[in-house]
């Protein structure tokens, strides 16, 4: 439909829904209207523009019911079709008028094993079954407003049926069967064994999915079916390959792959039940690191043409569990396609935005969901596309991201005057550097001694900035190597030399401190709180910031998606995907490339220990730099100086459950 239609068809919905409300507001009874003032706004909310959905209806009152939906998958093998348990909260009000509402929906595996949110609340309930809490305050703050809110419990997890199959057809189908049935397509019914049908008379069908980690996860794969209804989508910190979450080109990012976390989410009952789903994890998702079918069901980049809904993207730049390539080669998917996109970037790790920028966040996602979900002409499509945090608290904001003036520019190393001390810049260098890998040391051991003969990296420095640089975007590192040994995983790091305050990510809460008091997020009941602990910026003072990573096995030279033993002795190339970000390299400061072997904490080691020579001439950077050659070529102009260097402390080990309470 023609942007122009779109947004007429957007106004005149707009207009009838202000009617429409108006009208209710007058309609309603005294005591309806003493629930609506049960839902102040929050102290830190800014006052409600003219159009925006207001907190009108009681919370305290709504409607509390738990449904099934058939998600006609018989993943248990028990002989019948998997039932998911489907939470819901939706006001009592409309339901008495008939009026239809839009949904919005977070499917998790985490209600009852883990946790959600900063102080992983889990969902209770009372003693017919039905919901008291629904962690989070999605349902607090957006049902007043007029949404439905809807918590599914993935197959295998808490009271559904099926079993765990991390991203796959069962996890997004389980999913995707609640936004069928709330548009009529699919059946639901009032308990998990019995015959009863449920039916969503109540929705609109228009519905928006959201969720952090996991939960994101899941609604960017749902999105990727094109499944009809699903009208915007707020993945967090998600996962939009497995592959990437568990292997970097072959190199293993984690100690475990997807069993382990199916084994930590499941329900007693699905531990019981899925032995044989979990011998398919276990026997398709090789430690090789190989690609295999499991890998390609659970990739949705290549299905980003198939995406209807909107996507609202937020990411943590330096989120080192679900690392930042998942939402780079994603955004960068959904825009070759032409979808609707939004893009927060924040300074902080594995964090929600509500626990990074609270107020803003809250504000911004009401603006989101009423646009998309309520049909309003708020502006919001029209504004920035991107916020991006520059500084702890500071943020700025692009039209359009990556903005349009980033080109690739070809960076070189080159030796120095000392070895494994060398110099990056645009002409290509000449002869080799020699490290050997050391699995004891981390991207932080490599970065403080950049300046320093060390045996363990090779690191490669700019000239002091004369001008800020800027990178926005994903880099890529091509190496031509000759190993001694028949394995060897390489990484290479961008590391910003100079002093700065950043958010520390490497603190155990990822760049927040949480504080006892609270501020609440819409209405509460006895069971279901709405307010949360407040929290701050955690920050530290630095001399340099690693700022994008990537990770291969060399083996995979030849196929990224299959490996094979090395010919030590004999040079072989390999192309490193880093992750995307977006940094500027102040004034003053210099740009950094380190290559170097096992990353302690972030890459699993190889077999061997191999010491590998690199061939400078055939060694590059291709890095997105706003600006273009240019840029780089005006900001490089000053003598070098070596100071002694810190940064924030070495990565922690991580256990592979995005988004649960250990992550």
């Amino acid at each position: 439909m023609p942007i122009r239609a779109r947004r007429t068809r957007l106004l005149w919905r707009s207009l009838l829904t202000v009617a429409l409300a108006a009208l209710m507001a007058t309609l309603m009874s005294p005591g309806a209207a003493r629930s609506a003032a049960e839902s102040p706004r929050a102290p830190s909310e800014a006052p409600r523009a003219p159009g925006e959905s207001r907190p009108t209806y009681s919370y305290k009152d709504a409607i509390r019911e738990s449904i099934w939906v058939d998600t006609r998958i018989d993943g248990d093998a028990d002989g019948r079709t998997d039932r998911v348990a489907v939470d819901i909260v939706r006001p009592r009000e409309l339901d008495r008028t008939g009026r239809r509402i839009p949904v919005i929906m977070d499917a998790s595996p985490y209600y009852a094993c883990c946790g959600r949110g900063n102080e992983s609340q889990k969902k209770t309930y009372d003693e017919n079954g039905d919901p008291v809490r629904l962690p989070l305050y999605y349902d607090n703050y957006f049902v007043p407003r007029g949404y439905g809110y809807v918590a599914v419990d993935l197959t295998g997890t808490s009271r559904s049926d099926g079993c765990v199959d991390v991203g796959g057809r069962s996890d997004v189908h389980s999913a995707k069967a609640v936004v069928d049935w709330l548009n009529g397509r699919a059946r639901g019914y009032t308990s998990r064994t019995g015959d009863e049908r449920a039916r969503a008379s109540w929705s609109n069908g228009r519905t928006g999915m959201i969720g952090k980690s996991y939960d994101g996860t899941i609604a960017q794969g749902v999105a990727a079916t094109g499944v009809r209804g699903l009208k915007t989508i707020v993945p967090i910190g998600a996962i939009s390959s497995w592959y990437d979450y568990y292997f970097a080109k072959g190199a293993p990012l984690f100690g475990s792959g997807p069993a382990g976390l199916a084994n930590a989410v499941q329900s007693p009952e699905a531990r019981a039940r899925c032995g044989a789903v979990q011998r398919r994890l276990i026997d398709g998702a090789p430690r090789s690191g190989d690609w295999t079918p499991l890998w390609s069901e659970r990739d949705h980049v290549p299905d980003a043409d198939k995406v209807r809904a909107s996507v609202f993207v937020v990411h943590g730049m330096q989120d080192l569990n679900v690392r930042t390539k998942h939402f780079g080669q994603w955004w960068d998917a959904l825009a070759e396609n032409g979808v609707e996109r939004k893009i927060w970037l924040g300074q902080a790790g594995h964090v929600d935005p509500f626990d990074f920028r609270r107020a803003h966040w809250v504000r911004t996602l009401h603006r989101w969901f009423d646009h998309e979900l309520l049909g309003y002409d708020n502006g919001i499509d029209r504004e920035p596309m991107a916020d991006i945090e520059r500084a702890p608290d500071r943020w700025t904001t692009d039209r359009v991201w990556p903005p349009r003036t980033t080109d690739t520019v070809e960076l070189r190393p080159a030796k120095g005057t000392s070895p494994g001390v060398g110099t990056l810049g645009t002409r290509p260098g000449k002869g080799t550097e020699t490290f050997t890998d050391d699995r004891r040391l981390s991207e932080t051991d490599w970065a403080e001694r950049i300046h320093t003969s060390t045996p363990a990296k090779a690191g490669f420095v700019t000239r002091p900035l004369a001008r800020d640089l800027r990178l926005s975007g994903s880099s890529k590192v091509t190496v031509t190597a000759t190993p001694t040994t028949r394995t060897a995983h390489l990484s290479a790091v961008l590391v910003d030399l100079g002093p700065d305050t950043i958010r520390d990510y490497a603190h155990d809460d990822e760049g927040i401190v949480t504080l006892p008091d609270r501020d609440c997020w819409g209405a509460s009941t006895t069971g279901d709180s709405a307010c949360f602990k407040k929290t701050r910026a955690k920050t530290t003072a630095v001399d340099y910031t690693i700022f994008s990573r990537g990770w291969a096995d060399l083996g995979n030279w030849a196929d990224a998606e299959r490996g094979r033993p090395l010919t030590p002795g004999k040079p072989h190339t390999i192309t490193l995907d880093l992750a995307a970000s977006d940094h500027v390299v102040p004034k003053g400061h210099r740009l950094a490339l380190i290559v170097a072997g096992t990353d302690k904490g972030l890459v699993e080691p190889p077999a061997d220990t191999p010491t590998l020579t690199l061939d400078l001439a055939r060694t590059y950077a291709k890095v997105p730099l706003v600006g273009g050659a240019k840029a780089f070529t005006t900001s490089t102009t000053v003598t070098p100086r070596a100071p002694r260097l810190d940064g924030v402390a070495p990565p922690r080990p991580l256990n592979p459950l995005p988004g649960g309470s250990t992550s």
